[in-house]
């Protein structure tokens, strides 16, 4: 982790101990703006606004991360076998991933707002 970035104690929980933000939370959840979703931990580029859907689930979600933004573990956490990802740069927890959301992946990353900062296109 980035140690000059100034992240609120619920990022650092998040990124730092694998924790998770209260469902529906993250106006992240609400962002349509065309842009970048990058890692709050240390500024990587994670996902495109073009993959981004609406999941009902409570928390951002994307069916794609870009080529090579994350890596993946498994987490056997609360009696149940997950996928997780976090940051291939800093390694920060971002979420879980699941098989159930769209096409062309059927992938859902279900990923938690505060570990994100947006960064909106340049208008031209």
């Amino acid at each position: 982790m980035t140690e000059d970035r100034n992240l609120s104690r619920e990022q650092l929980h998040i990124l730092k101990e694998h924790g998770t933000e209260r469902p529906g939370s993250s106006p992240l959840n609400h962002e349509k703006r065309s842009g970048d979703f990058m890692c709050a931990g240390c500024g990587n580029q994670l996902f495109a606004s073009d993959t981004k859907y609406e999941s009902g689930s409570g928390w951002p979600s994307f069916y794609e991360a870009l080529p090579g933004a994350v890596e993946t573990t498994t987490d056997t956490s609360h009696g149940m076998t997950r996928t997780e990802f976090h940051c291939a740069k800093c390694h920060g927890h971002l979420g879980h991933i699941f098989e159930d959301g769209p096409q062309p992946t059927g992938l859902r990353y279900c990923t938690n707002g505060a570990a994100l900062d947006f960064i909106p296109a340049e208008k031209t």
